[in-house]
């Protein structure tokens, strides 16, 4: 019966905490802690909650998934010298040492010096110094492979002044070559003056022109100089006498994209592929924008028979038959083709056919709406002298020579006959302009 009652017991404990992990688990029941107060997560599975045999743990933990605190490793994140030398330069070559610069901390192979003709081992000169190798370095992972580690911003002014001084010298050499060309100038401005005066045929305004005209040249070339350092950018080649970029740049004379329409809701702009696909100017007419956007050009040109011969392959592909636009491109040309020509066919037997049927042609044949009400919706708007504001501009003419206007008789204009290298009119082949015309009689007797 002790044991019938212990059982009982046991199975009621473990129905108890069945209950109180289901109620834990849907929020009901407070969520267990461990020694540290921190909750624990009921949905973690027994096999991680539960710790092992040789950790004893009198109450619920996590602490033995957790990193151990005597386990942490500690690394020396401080900062060290690198690549520097120290101690004094050896005037003797040492046992041991770097046969190719002297230094005793690295060898031949681990050299960083240019290497020699002849060593300092063999020719006694020029001994590098020892570099500084620190000690008792301790580092993790991401200090063994901090590649600024010891390195001191400093130092980067002297690129800085090196470029500096670069800058500076161009500039000097290129105020120098100004200088030589506005002298050279002068002197040839100089040189012609001083021959039209010998031969006294010069006067003072033709020289007075001519210096006007050397100070204008010389103003341009400066202009194209001082634009030339401006452009001067990565990703371009520029030259004062051409101008000629390298990768697919704006031109700068140009407008940008995004500056056609300010508006923030217009069209959305992509700096990174500097790329604006809608029209930024939606609200205003297709005849006074300047940019329509890129899909403007998705549907010009051969995209719309494309998109066609697409979709009839794809319903031709539906019925059974076995076509591709990219794989074979000929065969689908074909197909396409003579379907239009059997599509058009079809409705013009079909229109016939309802005519022939019911009549009506009759209708078919009437002038178009406008010659008959004698308006039509077409919006044109007229100035006070008469010339069109807005609307639809009068057509321009071809040519500004009058055209079909037969003189002397002729049915023919000159130029329509050709024989024996001379022109002619066709009607009577005379080959003499603005001659009367003879007919058939003119053809016999040529």
């Amino acid at each position: 019966s002790a044991r019938m009652a212990t059982g009982g017991s046991a199975r009621d404990d473990w129905k108890k905490r069945k209950e109180l992990e289901e109620a834990r688990k849907a929020g009901t029941a407070p969520a267990e802690t461990d020694e540290d107060g921190k909750d624990i997560n009921p949905h973690i599975p027994q096999y991680i909650s539960e710790a092992p045999w040789y950790v004893s743990l009198n109450r619920p933990s996590l602490r033995h998934q957790r990193e151990q605190p005597e386990k942490v490793k500690q690394f020396d994140a401080g900062w060290y010298r690198k690549g520097q030398k120290e101690g004094p330069v050896r005037t003797k070559f040492r046992d041991g040492a770097c046969e190719n610069c002297g230094s005793m901390t690295h060898k031949k192979k681990d050299c960083l010096e240019r290497p020699r003709k002849i060593g300092a081992k063999f020719s006694g000169e020029n001994f590098c110094p020892d570099e500084h190798v620190p000690l008792n370095l301790d580092h993790g992972f991401d200090g063994k492979r901090d590649r600024w580690n010891g390195y001191d911003a400093e130092d980067y002014q002297k690129v800085i002044e090196h470029h500096h001084q670069i800058e500076m010298a161009k500039r000097r050499l290129k105020a120098d070559s100004l200088q030589e060309e506005s002298k050279k100038a002068v002197e040839k401005a100089k040189d012609k003056k001083d021959k039209k005066e010998k031969k006294g045929s010069g006067d003072d305004a033709s020289s007075s022109s001519e210096d006007d005209e050397v100070k204008a040249v010389d103003s341009e070339e400066d202009d194209e100089d001082k634009y030339a350092d401006q452009v001067d950018m990565p990703g371009t080649k520029f030259d004062s006498k051409h101008r000629t970029t390298i990768r697919n740049l704006r031109i700068r004379e140009d407008t940008a994209k995004y500056l056609y329409n300010l508006d923030p809701n217009s069209a959305h702009y992509d700096p990174k592929t500097r790329s604006m696909r809608d029209n930024p100017f939606r609200s205003s007419s297709r005849e006074d924008t300047l940019y329509r956007g890129e899909n403007f050009v998705r549907h010009t040109g051969e995209v719309n028979t494309m998109a066609h011969q697409q979709l009839f392959a794809w319903e031709a592909k539906d019925k059974g038959l076995d076509v591709h636009q990219q794989a074979d491109p000929t065969k689908m040309e074909l197909l396409y083709s003579d379907f239009r020509k059997k599509k058009e066919n079809f409705k013009q037997d079909v229109k016939e056919g309802i005519l022939e049927k019911y009549g009506g042609l009759e209708h078919l044949d009437a002038p178009p709406a406008e010659l008959l009400l004698a308006q039509t919706e077409n919006y044109v708007e007229y100035s006070r002298t008469g010339h069109v504001i807005k609307g639809q501009e009068k057509a321009v003419t071809k040519s500004k020579y009058e055209e079909d206007i037969y003189l002397n008789n002729h049915t023919s204009v000159y130029g329509s006959f050709w024989e024996a290298g001379q022109w002619g009119y066709a009607c009577c082949h005379s080959c003499v302009k603005m001659s009367y015309c003879t007919g058939e009689q003119g053809k016999i007797a040529a």
